[in-house]
């Protein structure tokens, strides 16, 4: 690029970062920071903003069309088939992250990451000999069209792999040997690729299992464990050691299970990740949580929760003393609606103490502590510890047994607010559950504010979600008639790009809240059984989450079968 080319370019690239900062999408000391690693390193200033975790591609994907006057592409605009093969080498188009759309008698339109580049379009000019009309794709975008027009039948997991085809040697007890070679190259893209997808893939875990003939590879998407193609079994133990480094652990240990978390920014996100490792027959299985904290919305109306369902909600934690328990199976979201309680209690004029195992997501202006049993850091221990911290209000991650639930009540009963959480299938079980842990019912009647129970359906793709009537035997059978005024439309799923041909994107809490008072306070010290108590409730006014849930699927926001599947042990 000839110098008043180059002078030019960074003109237009320095008209960008400043209108950035005058719409507050970027900080001025955080483009500062930026325009000193630009120096450092030679990058482009729209790289060095997602490397360093200062904005999400798609935002600034966006805001650089917004800037041009140019339209975001994605992946349902790549042609069918590569277009300008003869004229545009296939390594120029990777080099310079750049896509032909469309070939039209007047332009050649093409999909650019880096728009600005007045280079790249020049070549294209000068190779198709037509003017060109220039559009934006995020990278990630870029990097599957690409694979998927020009990838000669290989997935960027089998290019890496083959790269590491000489790594697959048997390390034996050689630890040293095995770190060195788990730090190469190919292995750190290796891993970095399947956790990107995962991010992409709006993945909640990933799950990587040696099974002898294979490494299988699943994704956790909406709930549901996916299979995705996966690296060949020799690379197991590379993988594995390579996110063993990345979280601190000891890869020298194989026999025992350990946990860790690892800090990374992907594709312009700050990702947090919780690992857990567990021997097994065939070697070492290890399990990724992945914690978007750039992606969570703890506000109770984005986790699912209506109107009236937020307000006697809030009443609940709103109480200056008491205990308020959120109840339901492992993974149900029970944690993430504590969360948005503490989120909501969180003020200067309160301590607030947490006991987590593990700690999930780091809020701030909160004091968490992870359990640690092994030395004795148990729920019991931190909160009798806690007691002479003056704290006001207290999570405690799981009421797991008695010693706990003591403690916990004699809490309440001392002017202090508890949140916690049980496993139970409803909302009355949980008072029937503490009760069975040997908590006496007069002490129930007196601390317990109320309880919440919950489940995750997932929610219908908006793009290609279809609506039908269902037939009245259906209708009569799980009972929706008194929950629509008229005709009743279902919606079912189908499937496109947006929604990974799945038909459902994201999930959604189905809840029912039951505050303790009158009558059921006095069927507690009756030690009325869970059935009592929760028909008890319902004729307090509770709604349970199951019409909750089929309010929703009336709502078009999830499906009837998926409302059935959550709550068929309620």
């Amino acid at each position: 690029m000839a110098a008043l080319e180059q002078a030019e370019f960074e003109d237009r690239a320095d008209g960008f970062a400043r209108e950035l900062v005058a719409r507050a999408k970027l900080t001025p000391e955080a483009l500062a920071r930026a325009r000193q690693a630009c120096r450092e390193t030679g990058e482009r200033l729209e790289h060095v903003l997602t490397r360093l975790g200062l904005m999400g591609e798609r935002d600034l994907a966006e805001a650089m069309a917004a800037h041009l006057g140019l339209p975001v592409v994605g992946l349902s605009d790549l042609p069918v088939m590569p277009l300008l093969e003869e004229a545009l080498k296939r390594s120029f188009l990777h080099d310079k992250l750049v896509l032909p759309l469309q070939e039209r008698d007047d332009a050649v339109v093409v999909a650019m990451v880096h728009p600005l580049d007045d280079f790249a379009c020049e070549a294209v000019r000068f190779a198709a000999g037509k003017p060109v009309a220039r559009t934006v794709i995020t990278p990630a975008d870029f990097e599957i069209g690409y694979a998927r027009l020009y990838g000669e039948g290989k997935s960027e997991i089998r290019r890496i792999a083959e790269e590491s085809a000489d790594a697959g040697e048997a390390f034996g007890d050689d630890v040293d040997r095995l770190k060195d070679v788990a730090s190469e190259a190919p292995v750190v893209r290796l891993v970095n690729h399947l956790i990107t997808r995962a991010v992409e893939l709006r993945a909640s875990d990933i799950h990587i299992e040696p099974m002898g003939a294979e490494l299988r590879i699943r994704y956790r998407i909406d709930g549901v464990l996916q299979p995705v193609e996966s690296p060949p079994p020799h690379l197991a133990p590379l993988v594995i050691s390579r996110i063993k480094i990345m979280a601190k652990l000891n890869i020298a240990e194989r026999r025992l299970g350990q946990d860790g978390r690892i800090g990374i920014a992907v594709r312009g996100k700050d990702i947090d990740m919780r690992i857990a490792t567990t021997p097994t027959i065939h070697g070492e299985s290890v399990v990724l949580r992945i914690l978007d904290r750039a992606g969570l919305d703890l506000s109770f109306g984005a986790l699912g929760f209506e109107d009236g369902q937020i307000a006697a909600f809030r009443a609940l934690i709103g109480e200056p003393h008491g205990i308020v328990l959120v109840t339901g199976p492992t993974g149900s979201g029970k944690t993430t609606t504590l969360y948005s309680a503490l989120l909501e209690l969180n003020t200067p004029q309160k301590k607030i103490l947490t006991i987590e195992d593990p700690v999930e997501y780091q809020l701030a202006g909160i004091n968490q502590v992870q359990v640690k049993p092994q030395i004795g850091l148990s729920f019991a221990n931190v909160l009798r510890s806690f007691l002479r911290h003056d704290p006001d209000i207290m999570m405690i991650g799981e009421i797991r047994d008695l010693e706990t639930a003591e403690i916990a009540v004699q809490a309440a009963l001392t002017g202090h607010l508890i949140l916690s959480t049980l496993h139970t299938n409803d909302a009355a079980s949980a008072l029937t559950r503490l009760m069975d842990m040997g908590v006496e019912d007069y002490l129930l009647s007196s601390t317990i504010n109320g309880v919440a129970a919950q489940r995750l359906v997932r929610t219908l793709c908006r793009h290609c979600r279809e609506p039908y009537r269902p037939v009245e035997e259906l209708v009569e059978r799980i009972g929706l008639r008194p929950f629509a005024a008229g005709d009743i439309v279902l919606h079912r799923a189908v499937g496109c790009e947006h929604c990974n041909r799945t038909g459902f994107r994201g999930r959604n809490s189905i809840v029912e809240i039951m505050p303790l008072a009158g009558e059921l306070r006095r069927a507690v010290l009756k030690r009325a059984d869970a059935e009592s108590l929760g028909a008890l409730a319902v004729q307090s006014g509770m709604q349970t989450m199951r019409v909750h849930g089929l309010k929703k699927a009336l709502a078009g926001e999830t499906t009837v079968e998926e409302v059935l599947r959550a709550t068929r042990s309620v």
